[in-house]
């Protein structure tokens, strides 16, 4: 009972990779969160390569961030890989939630991304 929430979510993103799927054309925009920090990559599943990632705990953010576990947070991160990713010619990718809830650290660090030129 203890980890019900944990599995629930795990259930759900196995779920989700059974059709999110992301190509050399268009990659899959990955995203993971804990208490205190939030990770975001833009991965090929095909070559099973990271193009890009970006967290609270990267080198740039550590210490401009007070805690890697609040909204403010999540858009940097977001404005941080969508920068990334357009740098290295990444434009469309497919959004992968990862089983967690649209609302709050996720929905704040995906309107980060789209306002910063990520389409998906």
């Amino acid at each position: 009972m203890k980890n019900k929430k944990r599995e629930s979510r795990y259930k759900r993103h196995k779920r989700i990779r059974k059709k999110v799927y992301g190509t050399s054309e268009r990659p899959r925009f990955n995203i993971f969160k804990s208490l205190d920090h939030i990770y975001a990559q833009v991965i090929d599943d095909s070559s099973n390569i990271t193009i890009v990632s970006a967290s609270s705990i990267d080198k740039e953010l550590k210490g401009k961030l007070g805690t890697g576990g609040n909204i403010n947070a999540a858009k940097k991160i977001g404005e941080m890989v969508a920068q990334k990713a357009l740098n290295k010619g990444i434009k469309k990718v497919v959004f992968d939630r990862g089983g967690y809830i649209y609302h709050g650290r996720v929905k704040a660090l995906a309107e980060a991304a789209r306002e910063a030129g990520l389409e998906f």
